[in-house]
């Protein structure tokens, strides 16, 4: 898979890597033996010129024109995000809400005069990473005024690297493959790597506080943020680099998470580490999903701090890796730039053995691929063969959350519960896997993927439905809305909930200070009458 190419508008990543031929026909056929009664007929995307988007609404002035784009393919590109219900809303054409200009600034003084212009019309400004959003974070979501999507991608240089303090002043706007490609001449890595990877920023990172691949100890990006310098419409704050610092709030964590609603992030300092020289890594298979999960929390209590500690359930274990197993797979990895870490391997796996956990047999078939690399490969390629399967009319979906231990049990059986209950009340039934993305001393975050038949024209409800049961299920058992896919719009509902009433009035009042306007992302995180003066 390449990772670059030419962008979908309408679904995940390029349109070169999508899923088509022998790999089509088995992610059908696989849906198949999910879902027998589902009809899987393909409903290609429209045409771009078939989507009659309504005509820009604002003109910028002469100054700014350069810097913005009308082209209907660029605004309907930027319309939504990638989530399920994003998906199969541009397969069907249903783009109400497209912004009226995509502007992509070249400098931190172009960002300024764009949010000048927004603030002084009345125009809506979204920024804008690598549009990789699956809550509706970047959607114009509102009717009655224009929308400017401020898309930073022309800002993506890694400024200067501090190869003493081991950290580098990156460009917001770049997208994860060309920040690491720039920091690997200096023989250096953010360490950072969501699934979101390839289409995601390094701005559109810090603001939704995004989580990467990695399981323990450096798992948010929040943990590799050391001073960040954020455009408002009433000036520009930068904080000081610093490896800590007891002054007061931070002003980064004012920042961090605003998912767009204060200020644009234009750049940041960011922690550093060494490229690993060292890997160690098996997968360890377990009789009972108890056994598993009571192993997961013992490694990762131990402070060996493994690179990758990733649960997976049985379901998720066999659509990922075709291997059966009674209780679940734990896949382990750890690696180091300093120091070899079999050790540290071993001792896991023998805390994994004190609670029942196996060693399966790698080598039954020569050459065959290893349980940790067949997921990977699959982790990879899911967000494309959601989309094919998107086009089939199947709901394939996810939703996260994070808990602490005590709570899990009855929070996984909550959820099960709903979402199967609502799996067959909406679809007739269907799917529903579980899997551990992060883990920490105190608790899991557990990652639910849905695969279930729907109708073709009622999927985005249907998946709704069961979004809503499962998100009243897990904030009523202790967990937290989201782990690490942000607010954005549709999670409102809950995070408002979910927030101390206390905070939400601080939250609103540094809204209205920092955007006196209202025009950053209206509808994220608090209405806009809630934030405007």
């Amino acid at each position: 898979m390449s990772g670059t190419g030419t962008r979908s508008w309408w679904g995940w990543g390029t349109t070169e890597d999508a899923v088509e031929g022998d790999e089509l026909d088995a992610v059908v056929e696989r849906a198949r033996e999910l879902a027998p009664h589902a009809t899987l007929v393909d409903h290609p995307p429209p045409a771009v010129a078939d989507l009659d988007l309504p005509e820009p609404r604002v003109a910028p002035p002469a100054s700014l024109a350069k810097l913005c784009s009308t082209d209907p393919e660029d605004r309907a590109g930027h319309a939504h995000g990638k989530s399920f219900r994003d998906v199969v809303r541009n397969l069907h054409g249903d783009l109400r809400h497209v912004p009226d200009l995509v502007a992509r600034p070249n400098t931190e003084p172009e960002v300024t005069d764009l949010l000048d212009w927004c603030a002084a019309t009345g125009c809506a400004a979204i920024p804008y990473g690598g549009g990789s959003s699956v809550v509706g974070g970047v959607e114009p979501r509102f009717d009655g005024r224009p929308a400017v999507t401020i898309d930073l991608g022309c800002m993506d240089q890694v400024l200067e690297t501090e190869r003493t303090s081991r950290t580098a002043r990156i460009q917001a706007g770049v997208l994860g493959p060309a920040l690491e490609d720039q920091l690997r001449r200096h023989g250096l890595s953010l360490r950072h790597f969501p699934q979101s990877f390839a289409f995601s920023s390094l701005g559109g990172w810090l603001a939704t506080r995004a989580g990467g691949h990695y399981a323990t100890r450096l798992t948010h990006i929040d943990d590799m943020t050391e001073a960040l310098r954020v455009v408002t419409p009433v000036g520009v704050s930068e904080s000081r680099r610093l490896p800590g610092s007891g002054a007061g709030p931070s002003p980064d964590r004012l920042f961090l998470g605003s998912e767009g609603i204060l200020g644009i992030i234009t750049e940041a300092w960011v922690r550093l580490q060494d490229r690993p020289r060292w890997r160690a890594g098996t997968s360890m298979h377990f009789e009972t999903f108890d056994d598993a999960v009571d192993a997961t929390r013992a490694v990762v209590q131990s402070g060996l701090d493994p690179a990758n500690c990733r649960l997976l359930d049985p379901a998720e274990t066999f659509l990922n890796t075709g291997r059966s197993t009674a209780g679940g797979m734990l896949v382990l990895g750890f690696e180091s730039a300093d120091h070899p870490v079999d050790t540290y391997h071993r001792r896991a796996v023998e805390l994994c053995r004190d609670h029942g956990g196996t060693v399966p047999d790698e080598v039954a078939t020569e050459g065959a691929e290893r349980p940790e690399a067949a997921w990977r490969s699959a982790f990879l390629r899911m967000p494309y063969r959601r989309d094919a399967l998107a086009r089939h009319a199947m709901i394939v979906e996810t939703f996260e959350t994070a808990c602490t231990w005590d709570r899990f049990p009855a929070l996984h059986q909550a959820i099960t519960g709903a979402a199967r209950r609502a799996l067959r009340d909406v679809t007739g039934g269907g799917v529903l896997t579980c899997r551990f993305t992060h883990v920490y001393p105190d608790g899991p975050a557990p990652y639910y993927s849905v695969y279930a038949p729907g109708r073709w024209g009622s999927t985005v409800a249907q998946w709704d439905e069961i979004k809503t049961a499962v998100s009243e299920a897990l904030l009523a058992h202790g967990g937290t809305i989201t782990h690490h896919h942000a607010v954005g719009r549709d999670h409102r509902p809950w995070y408002d909930r979910q927030r101390p009433d206390p905070f939400a009035s601080a939250l609103t009042a540094t809204k209205r200070t920092l955007d006196p306007a209202g025009v950053l992302n209206p509808g994220v995180l608090i209405t806009p009458s809630e934030g405007s003066a």
